[in-house]
């Protein structure tokens, strides 16, 4: 399994280890006192040409009702724009629309998702970074959203699944 479980260490415990060829980067998930280390499930370079799968599947964290998700992304993620969908469901167990949160300035490092009532359970947070590919139609043309602009490819995606806590 590749994302790791995070045990929080006092200041000054931490450990060098040796040098090697670093991996996609990492996002980190913490939620109810426990955190997870997450590999993306795809990654791409920067034009979307090369991708790797995933073969752990997403992480998953037991988060109880109305409780956050806190989400670190590294520099590589953040110089690039990057997305954060939060999926959840209502108090009755009824699905909510998705809520959709980019960020373009290079200075978001974090982001907190939560729902708007207590009593609601987050389900799926995602991260999206975008790439510099755009979605074409079957002849090659852009495709576009309403107001015109093209529409961008993820090249990587992180995906935490929430079990109710």
């Amino acid at each position: 399994m590749r994302h790791r479980l995070l045990a929080l260490l006092p200041l000054g415990a931490l450990a060098l280890t040796g040098c090697g060829t670093p991996g996609p980067p990492e996002v980190t998930f913490f939620a109810d006192g426990h955190a997870i280390n997450a590999e993306p499930l795809i990654h791409c370079d920067v034009t979307v040409q090369k991708c790797e799968q995933s073969k752990d599947g997403a992480p998953k964290l037991k988060v109880r009702p109305g409780k956050p998700v806190q989400i670190s992304v590294p520099s590589d993620v953040t110089e690039t724009p990057w997305l954060v969908n939060v999926q959840y469901a209502n108090a009755k167990g009824e699905l909510q629309p998705v809520k959709q949160e980019v960020f373009t300035s290079g200075k978001q490092y974090a982001y907190t998702a939560t729902t708007p009532a207590p009593d609601d359970q987050l389900l799926v947070v995602e991260i999206q970074q975008v790439g510099v590919a755009t979605s074409v139609d079957a002849t090659g043309k852009p495709n576009a959203d309403a107001e015109g602009n093209p529409q961008l490819v993820a090249r990587a995606v992180w995906s935490l699944q929430v079990q109710p806590g």
